[in-house]
């Protein structure tokens, strides 16, 4: 198998990337994530060492966020791999335009004598290659190598999972027909789990890890307020002092940050300016998305949470 050249970087260089935790804190902070040091931290060191960063958390967490905000904030493109059960190389990666190659023998075939070492070699050539977002992550353009989303790996099989260790090991992927391609600036590479599987060791090793958990009430006062314009601060501290209070409960499904903002807006457009318990269970779809968990909350339970968390602000705890 002949080796192929590496994809042309065809790139300028984008926004240098942090040279500190507190730049990239400030980096985050300014595309509008209120992130921890923690998270900082661990994204400073995957930057600096050229490493995958592993998310993990529920749903909802803003795990898929921070890809967003590093492509913003460093205007790179964002290429997106969207994960999902049965994912295959052709989706993934590559394949062939098999109408334009069977096109293209047939005006062969028609237009007299075939040089059939000419043909293969045109037809499985870059003209028919239709790259998905494995392979489109290997190539730079002109603001720099772009950030690669693997969202949801969780959701995948293993086989698929093994398939990435080369990506991830080498920044390279082998096609039969062409060679081995590889990047000529590697990607920043940020995936992603819900964690609804274990990742396999083979996989974690070639990445930096970082567990995105649920923010305090401070930081999900902040990240309100940072997302939904004009919302009061008395229906802020209430709302997410209900939200940490919930989480606590016995639910299918706690609701994420998502959520919290998602209820934020629809309190805003209702015009409320504090908790009502009669709002709060006509609203609760909106935070919960199970039907047993919202038959569990609604009525006497949510107006007790509302009242222990009315009480803790009053006495300011």
């Amino acid at each position: 198998m002949t080796q192929a050249k590496p994809l042309s970087p065809r790139d300028k260089p984008g926004a240098a990337v942090p040279t500190s935790i507190d730049a990239t804190l400030k980096l985050l902070g300014d595309a509008g994530y209120v992130g921890e040091r923690s998270l900082a931290t661990v994204l400073f060191l995957a930057l600096k060492m050229g490493r995958p960063l592993l998310l993990e958390g529920e749903a909802g967490v803003g795990k898929t966020e921070i890809a967003k905000v590093l492509a913003q904030s460093l205007g790179r493109k964002l290429i997106r791999l969207q994960c999902y059960e049965g994912l295959d190389v052709g989706s993934a990666v590559y394949e062939w335009n098999y109408a334009g190659q069977m096109m293209a023998i047939r005006l062969a075939e028609a237009g007299g004598e075939v040089n059939k070492d000419e043909l293969e070699s045109n037809v499985f050539s870059q003209r028919y290659l239709v790259k998905r977002p494995l392979l489109q992550a290997l190539e730079s353009d002109l603001g720099g190598a772009p950030v690669l989303l693997i969202d949801e790996l969780d959701r995948t099989d293993e086989a698929f999972e093994a398939y990435l260790l080369e990506v991830l090991s080498d920044f390279q992927v082998t096609i039969p027909e062409l060679g081995t391609i590889k990047a000529a600036s590697p990607p920043i590479v940020i995936l992603t789990s819900n964690r609804t599987r274990e990742i396999h060791d083979a996989l974690k090793r070639r990445c930096l890890y970082h567990w995105v958990d649920y923010p305090d009430a401070t930081r999900e006062m902040q990240i309100v307020h940072q997302k939904v314009p004009g919302i009061g601060a008395r229906l802020t501290a209430e709302l997410v002092g209900f939200v940490q209070a919930i989480r606590k409960e016995d639910l299918f499904k706690s609701p994420g940050v998502a959520e919290t903002l998602d209820w934020a807006s629809a309190l805003t457009e209702l015009d409320a300016v504090a908790l009502d318990p009669q709002q709060v269970s006509d609203t609760l779809g909106v935070l919960l998305k199970y039907q047993d968990d919202i038959a569990k909350m609604q009525g006497t339970r949510a107006a007790e949470l509302i009242d222990a968390v009315k009480t803790e602000l009053k006495h300011g705890k």
